[in-house]
């Protein structure tokens, strides 16, 4: 690790578990809030406990899995924009 490193707290490995720990604590506690507030459904899933939690996950895994798909399909060859003899 250089010195810049070094001064940056966030690339510490202890302070990174202490986020990763946070993050989910605060994950946990948006989950548990919806057994002490009432939840007005529209449709029936979404009345489910956690339905919130358990949606944002497979969105953001969706869109995971999305963008790895596209950017096979756009990806061009490393030698893609370099002078060719034409």
């Amino acid at each position: 690790m250089n010195r810049d490193q070094e001064r940056r707290w966030i690339l510490r490995p202890r302070n990174i578990r202490k986020l990763w720990w946070l993050f989910c604590l605060v994950l946990a506690m948006t989950v548990l809030a919806q057994a002490l507030i009432p939840i007005h459904a529209e449709f029936g899933v979404d009345g489910w406990f956690g339905f919130s939690a358990y949606f944002g996950f497979l969105s953001c895994m969706a869109m995971v899995v999305f963008a790895r798909l596209i950017g096979g399909v756009l990806k061009r060859p490393d030698d893609y924009y370099d002078d060719k003899d034409v």
